[in-house]
């Protein structure tokens, strides 16, 4: 199994990526390139067979999104959760001009452990993931981020407790309560 990479050999590249030190970001993406690697493939495995995005593809249009943004990433666990949420954007934008393309067609309701964690999911299936963590994150902004760092973003529970700064029991109590009600938006019969 491959060890994540040395958290305060990111963190400093970080900071001097952010102290305007732009030769920084190349010293840094050799060094997390594997994980995010990774954190594409488990987006992407959530995807249906024949999606057109590549795991490389996706990590390097995330690459190109971090590089334009103008965040302050504070150490590797802020970096991940930052470049989950990308990811995620990528995919619900790859998912809509796929859909846009369809012109349309019915969809279908789905659970979100079918849609996340267990295999491949059709485009409108990803929308309706989307916008329904979008309604939750108006409810509770926490619990969208706790799901969206988990299951788009691939990070453990112990590096979503640090990148939220709250415990992984909290993290586990949490998740429980928005896998819930994401059940039960996903289900609800229009």
């Amino acid at each position: 199994m491959d060890t994540p990479p040395d958290r305060h050999l990111v963190t400093e590249l970080l900071r001097q990526w952010g102290s305007g030190d732009k030769q920084a970001l190349d010293r840094l993406m050799p060094v997390v390139y594997d994980q995010l690697r990774k954190l594409a493939s488990r987006a992407l495995r959530a995807e249906r067979p024949d999606h057109t995005l590549a795991t490389t593809a996706l990590v390097h249009e995330a690459y190109l999104h971090l590089v334009d943004a103008n965040i302050a990433l504070n150490d590797r666990a802020h970096f991940f959760a930052v470049s989950a949420r990308i990811l995620r954007r990528i995919l619900v934008e790859h998912a809509r001009s796929h859909s846009r393309a369809k012109r349309g067609g019915g969809l279908q309701k789905v659970e979100l452990d079918e849609a996340v964690v267990v295999g491949p999911v059709s485009s409108d299936r990803v929308l309706e993931l989307d916008e329904a963590l979008q309604r939750l994150a108006t409810l509770d902004p926490r619990k969208s981020e706790i799901v969206e760092l988990l299951c788009f973003g691939g990070l453990t529970y112990d590096e979503t407790a640090a990148a939220l700064e709250i415990s992984p029991a909290t993290v586990h109590r949490e998740l429980t309560m928005a896998k819930a009600w994401l059940h039960r938006e996903l289900t609800r019969t229009s």
